[in-house]
């Protein structure tokens, strides 16, 4: 939701008698479904049904099928597999989010590696004796942590001390 106006289609606002309204049912008619798990309608502190938007639909949904013959319990199980389709989807979704956001981090590691390999082979990592990382500073990337020479005057790099 983008403004404090809009409301969401999961919302349950509609007491009984509206969304029976909405629906084209009798309210007995929606307690009954409520009872046999075909919607399954929010609760007011009171304990009253409060219907979203996504409710009437289903309950549409379940006149129409009703009227082409389907059974309640055909209609419950068409449903059930349409609830996890839709969950399926969601987690399809989040799943090729994940695989995009690993595949920036993994393009940043290779970007970072070819980087040390590079000064690697231009023989600007300095690993004389003792701790072998003067004149360089640290750097991270994605999550790996590298070394990299220190930038000179002119955005060249620093001469490795004790090489001079």
């Amino acid at each position: 939701m983008s403004t404090p106006y809009e409301m969401s289609d999961d919302l349950p606002v509609y007491v009984i008698s509206v969304a029976a309204q909405l629906s084209g049912m009798h309210p007995q008619t929606l307690r009954a479904y409520d009872r046999l798990g075909l919607v399954s309608p929010g609760r007011s502190q009171g304990r009253g049904r409060r219907y979203s938007m996504r409710d009437i639909l289903a309950l549409r949904e379940i006149q129409r099928l009703s009227r082409e013959g389907v059974n309640l319990s055909g209609i419950k199980m068409l449903l059930d597999q349409h609830r996890e389709l839709e969950q399926a989807r969601r987690l399809v979704a989040e799943l090729h989010a994940e695989v995009a956001q690993l595949r920036v981090e993994l393009e940043s590691t290779r970007a970072v590696a070819a980087r040390l390999a590079e000064l690697r082979r231009s023989g600007s990592d300095t690993r004389s004796g003792g701790e072998g990382r003067e004149g360089l500073v640290p750097v991270r990337s994605a999550r790996v942590a590298v070394w990299e020479p220190i930038a000179g005057p002119a955005g060249e790099s620093a001469p490795p001390r004790g090489d001079t």
